[in-house]
């Protein structure tokens, strides 16, 4: 597992360290949650109206829910014994599952009306529970210094508010990174990779790669969302716009060509190559794999990347401008509208990205710390050389970004996916980069329908 995205594999339930929320039975898929949530929302929110205690020493028990495996689930447990330390009047009832039907169980207790105080959410879902209005407005605790976001990168907490709303606060930070082989580029005495170069100049530095070393030198990323909203962001669109798609047929074709060139080129690997690289586990990274010199993934995946081949590893920003990439959150952090503890919930997010024990118990975990002046004190305790370099190359990419865009709208996951079959359509010969184009659009109206 690494720390931007969830694990892939299931942790058991119901180990004696986690506290099991009631067991409900699970509507006929998220479909059906989905239809009935918004009815049943309004009146699980309804608990929010109950005054707290005067008394601010009572006693205060928090449901929290997140995904993970057992060392995130340690870490977490030990950062909420640390404030239950510092306040002993809160405790905590914890639960924990991995990524496989996380969500499908949080719109399940949700929908019934037992929502956890505090849980852990992706951009693929923030939108959709916040218009629901099932997530706090963080906006007042903000304004009001109890939630402390002086510290994060501005774009980083802004990519958690949703039509006007601070929805969720991000629990780390990330951001898209090329990685590409040191040692193969050292070896042949080739030209590293640089952040700002264009488009072209990376798909010709891959080919010359490619030429000299007989290893393809990037790996297509045309069935990459993150890869193709950088470029959207570089040809002045982007993903989305409001509820509606921020790039037209025409911008895919343009998209699906550029690499149909790489391809051509032999700047990229084959088609059959290429599908293996589109898989998300970083064990089939093509860098680690040696079946190419560069991969399109997340800047802090570099550990796990490096655990996984002897060669020396370089990340850089995408190409093209990199003020097209924002500090994005690589989860979030959410309370529940109707929680009758929410004081309380807001400041356990808030101590668990501003406190610092808290912070360095964490470590990079979720991300890369927030809080920038605590994640340079966890880079300066860090005895992982990848880390420390993930954590440099994005400390300077900081520098650089954009203003975040807005967080991905319902049926985001679905174009993620419709994505990666049409570019492989276009890889494969099976479609032209118009027709692949074409039926993308397509399956994404549908998506966010």
């Amino acid at each position: 597992m690494h720390p931007a995205t969830p694990p892939t594999t299931d942790a058991p339930v119901g180990r004696a360290h986690r506290t099991a929320l009631p067991r409900r039975r699970l509507l006929r898929g998220l479909l059906a949650v989905t239809v009935a949530a918004p009815l049943m929302f309004g009146a699980a929110a309804c608990g929010g109206d109950d005054e707290p205690s005067a008394d601010p020493n009572a006693p205060v028990k928090l449901s929290i829910f997140w995904w993970g495996g057992d060392a995130r689930a340690k870490l977490t447990e030990d950062a909420l014994a640390l404030y239950t330390k510092k306040h002993p009047n809160v405790t905590f009832e914890k639960t924990w599952q991995a990524n496989q039907g996380y969500f499908d169980k949080l719109a399940t207790l949700t929908a019934g009306g037992n929502p956890p105080d505090l849980f852990q959410i992706d951009d693929n879902y923030l939108a959709e529970y916040a218009a629901r209005n099932t997530t706090l407005d963080l906006t007042p605790y903000q304004k009001s210094g109890k939630l402390d976001t002086s510290k994060f990168p501005e774009s980083l907490w802004q990519y958690g508010v949703v039509d006007g709303k601070f929805a969720g606060l991000a629990a780390g930070e990330n951001t898209q990174g090329l990685v590409y082989n040191k040692t193969l580029l050292t070896k042949n005495n080739l030209p590293e990779p640089t952040t700002g170069m264009t488009w072209e100049q990376h798909i010709a530095w891959a080919e010359e790669v490619s030429k000299k070393t007989g290893v393809p030198g990037t790996q297509d990323p045309s069935a990459d969302y993150k890869a193709l909203w950088v470029w959207l962001r570089q040809q002045g669109k982007d993903l989305y716009k409001g509820k509606e798609l921020g790039f037209t047929a025409e911008d895919v074709t343009k998209w699906f060509d550029l690499w149909k060139g790489a391809r051509d080129r032999k700047a990229t690997p084959t088609a059959d190559v290429i599908h293996e690289g589109n898989s998300s586990d970083v064990t089939k990274q093509l860098v680690v794999t040696g079946k190419s010199a560069t991969s399109w993934v997340w800047a802090n995946q570099m550990p796990d990347l490096k655990k996984n081949t002897k060669d020396e590893l370089g990340v850089i920003a995408y190409p093209g401008d990199p003020s097209a990439q924002w500090a994005r959150a690589s989860m979030y952090w959410s309370v529940f509208k109707g929680s009758k503890n929410k004081d309380v919930a807001v400041d356990v997010i808030n101590f668990l990205n501003n406190d610092l024990e808290a912070v360095k118990l964490l470590g990079t975990d979720r991300g890369l710390p927030s809080n920038l002046d605590l994640r340079r004190v966890v880079s300066d305790d860090t005895t992982d050389p990848a880390m420390k370099q993930s954590i440099a190359v994005e400390a300077e990419l900081t520098q650089k970004f954009g203003p975040s865009p807005q967080v991905p709208i319902k049926g985001h996951s679905k174009v993620k996916s419709e994505l990666i079959k049409a570019a492989e359509n276009a890889q494969y010969g099976r479609a032209t980069p118009a027709e692949a184009a074409a039926q993308f659009v397509e399956a994404c109206k549908s998506a966010i329908a």
